[in-house]
């Protein structure tokens, strides 16, 4: 895609024909959808979060994530928020959802409600605030790959804390610890029912596979964002060369471990280790305690990779040139390098969607 029509290219100031410009053509279907997913929901017409209502929430979100140039660019076409419990409500679930995502629970989403907003709208408001935090992480990511940025050393990112009660909200057993087992997932507000979709809708969501999980079916509240999505993941997940999948798959569950989200580092955890056959050492990074390094002990290129990977997670990123540079060292090139910044971003997104809209349950167990 052109340039020109690229937000990031922009404000990454990426020369045209760059080697970073043509790595990202490389990886069209990740560039073109994470545009694509910044177009649908900065356009669409929805009268219960107005389009200057998006902006301004958006500039917040870019303000918290110490990204300058996005903040001002949605600075433009915002209005100031009113001290209404209305906006308050709303500041304060993506201030939640930005900085402490793990830190949610229904009595949130209902505080919204009571405020006035609707499931269909909140289910927008949190896919705007998990993009800004997607979006946010890629800006840095590319800079970096630039040479723009800090190049102070940063501490090393740190296991975040994660949810310990025993059941979840509807008496489920709930999982306690991070696993490699497989998961369930229940939402905290109702899926759209699959017979209130229209019938190009419900191909939509059988092209994805997504018709019978509740999760997709409550994003799926606002379907053309969620298809923006689901591509952008596709193309950055499943694409030949570059970064070896079992290590994109790795920096999903390094970003879920900061974030503290145990059913998408379960997926993913999985996934590393089948790719991978490193088993023990992905066994090794998901039993890392709340505050404690997530690379102690892993070998010099899981290292390098946990440590950007982990660095870009936390709010705002902390990711250097070091960092890079350290990852360069043990092999890595420009293309591995933009999978890796894409990958750890994308879980800024969907872990940010899975804690605060529903928790995971042990589906082996019956209701507590």
């Amino acid at each position: 895609m052109s340039s020109a029509d690229d937000l990031l290219a922009l404000l990454a100031d990426i020369v045209p024909e760059s080697e970073l410009d043509q790595l990202r053509n490389v990886r069209e279907a990740a560039t073109r959808h994470a545009q694509g997913s910044y177009e649908v929901i900065f356009s669409q017409q929805q009268p219960e979060f107005p389009l200057h209502e998006r902006f301004a929430l958006a500039a917040l979100v870019a303000e918290w994530n110490a990204q300058p140039a996005l903040q001002a660019h949605y600075h433009q076409q915002a209005q100031p928020f009113s001290d209404s419990s209305r906006h308050q409500v709303l500041k304060d679930f993506a201030h939640r959802l930005t900085f402490s995502p793990v830190s949610a629970t229904p009595a949130h989403l209902t505080e919204l409600q009571r405020a006035g907003w609707s499931t269909d709208a909140i289910v927008t408001v949190a896919q705007l605030v998990a993009f800004l935090n997607f979006q946010s992480r890629l800006l840095a990511g590319l800079n970096l790959l630039q040479g723009k940025a800090s190049g102070s050393e940063a501490p090393p990112a740190v296991a975040g804390r994660w949810h310990d009660a025993p059941y979840t909200a509807s008496g489920k057993t709930a999982p306690t610890a991070f696993t490699q087992q497989e998961l369930g997932w229940e939402p905290w507000l109702a899926a759209k029912p699959l017979a209130e979709f229209t019938g190009q809708e419900k191909v939509v969501l059988a092209k994805f596979g997504h018709t019978d999980s509740d999760y997709f079916r409550l994003l799926a509240r606002n379907l053309p964002v969620l298809e923006q999505r689901t591509l952008t993941d596709k193309g950055i997940f499943y694409t030949a060369g570059g970064l070896p999948r079992a290590e994109r798959e790795l920096a999903a569950t390094v970003t879920s471990k900061v974030n503290g989200c145990i059913y998408c580092a379960s997926v993913h955890a999985r996934k590393a280790s089948q790719l991978s056959k490193e088993n023990a050492s992905v066994e090794k990074l998901i039993h890392v305690a709340p505050g404690d390094a997530l690379a102690e002990g892993q070998s010099a290129r899981w290292t390098a990779l946990i440590d950007l990977a982990s660095a870009l997670s936390v709010t705002p990123a902390q990711a250097t040139l070091q960092q890079i540079s350290a990852l360069r060292d043990v092999g890595l090139d420009t293309l591995s390098l933009l999978d890796l910044i894409q990958s750890s971003a994308f879980f800024a997104w969907a872990n940010r969607l899975m804690l605060t809209l529903g928790e995971p349950y042990l589906p082996s167990t019956t209701q507590g």
